[in-house]
């Protein structure tokens, strides 16, 4: 059966892989501990569940524009002045089924054939494999621990060729937790402001999960405003996850681009999501605060938990809700069964050996770490490091 040579392009994400096995064998009636997913457990505040089922009644039932509503469109441009202080208009917003089609659109509507994108080490699983479905080859730069796993001046400077056309990171960011300071953006924005062709894709789609004060965004450099690609969504900031609404702020020619490109892949968002998402945008922010609350306390306990495991490195996260230690220290041992060699076989021994689902470091780029997400109750957080320390300690 002959399939398209596309497929063999790109990879399966990892994320979703891992969650996909914790499900078989939770369906085996093993207790699964989750800190794989990067999705928060918390229910979407109410007043935008009300808003969701107005739209309902009130016969949102009927296609949406492709680049979603006017009156949300504007709202996104209201909130990127009251908490970003960066001015857009509505032809500039484009609103998709979740941030993950937002940078769909965004690399489609750049990248050719040949094109360089860089993206430094670690970065979310789906950068690179969509660089890839799109023909464009990529650049990692791996960033080192020392220094927050954050690409440097220097290190961008060397990277860029006649060949870049894009560059792709997150802050804060997934999986790393690294949060750029307007410091190291303004060294960045000075190597981009000698490389005019070169396009900057943001996304900041864990800004309210930050651990370390105001979210800064390179966009608020207005001599590279007009080349920014900023993406963002719902999913982690109000816990709508499963609701999938994202969007791009650009250039109103890049925003173009990624509305025809929406136009022949999904049309416009669902309808009800829209309606709840001008409430979540223009509504009480305190669920928002409550909740990193909550994540600030985890984070605080699992680096705790981190420091009670011998040969484990790892940098405490400034944002997301994520750990990215460095388990290189038990690559070569094994537990009497299984021989670790990588990070890849180290996954899956907490898998099957601890019942602890986590993910791979070589999808992030950084083939020495595994990810370990904390969007769990403090229970679950307890109870699944437990079990890595213990499945960790028979490894000799």
């Amino acid at each position: 059966m002959r399939l398209s040579s596309l497929l063999e392009r790109f990879n399966e994400p990892e994320t979703l892989k891992m969650a996909k096995l914790g499900r078989e064998l939770r369906a085996q009636g093993l207790d699964i501990t989750d800190l794989s997913l990067g999705e928060p457990d918390f229910d979407t505040p109410d007043h935008i569940k009300v808003a969701a089922k107005k739209a309902i009644d009130d016969n949102y039932s009927h296609y949406t524009p492709v680049a979603g509503y006017p009156d949300l469109r504007q709202a996104v441009c209201e909130k990127l002045k009251r908490d970003n202080n960066l001015d857009y208009t509505t032809d500039q917003i484009i609103v998709s089924t979740g941030a993950k089609q937002s940078i769909y659109n965004t690399v489609m509507s750049i990248v050719d054939k040949g094109d360089e994108v860089i993206i430094p080490t670690p970065f979310w699983v789906t950068y690179s494999e969509i660089v890839r479905m799109a023909g464009g080859d990529v650049i990692a730069v791996h960033t080192a621990i020392e220094n927050g796993y954050k690409i440097t001046a220097a290190e961008l400077e060397a990277a860029i060729t006649p060949n870049t056309r894009l560059f792709m990171f997150s802050s804060p960011c997934n999986p790393s937790g690294a949060v750029y300071s307007k410091a190291e953006l303004t060294a960045l924005a000075e190597v981009f402001k000698k490389h005019p062709d070169v396009f900057i894709m943001s996304d900041e789609i864990y800004e309210y999960i930050n651990f370390e004060g105001a979210h800064q965004s390179i966009a608020q450099f207005d001599f590279l405003k007009d080349r920014v690609i900023l993406i963002n969504g719902l999913s982690k900031g109000y816990a709508m996850t499963g609701w999938r609404l994202g969007y791009v702020a650009a250039h109103p020619t890049v925003a173009k681009a990624c509305e025809k490109i929406q136009g022949q892949v999904t049309s416009g968002a669902t309808a009800i999501t829209q309606r709840a998402a001008i409430t979540a945008l223009t509504g009480d922010m305190k669920p928002t605060a409550t909740m990193v609350e909550e994540f600030t306390k985890r984070r605080k306990r699992v680096m705790e938990l981190l420091k009670e495991i011998p040969g484990i490195v790892c940098s405490q996260p400034q944002g997301a809700f994520y750990v990215f230690p460095q388990v290189n220290h038990f690559f070569g041992k094994a537990d009497g069964d299984d021989i670790i060699e990588n990070a890849d076989e180290l996954c899956m021994y907490l898998l099957n050996k601890a019942h602890v689902s986590t993910v791979t470091g070589s999808a992030f780029g950084e083939p020495n770490c595994i990810r370990i997400s904390f969007a769990n109750s403090m229970e679950n957080i307890e109870k699944g490091f437990a079990k890595i320390k213990d499945a960790l300690a028979k490894l000799k």
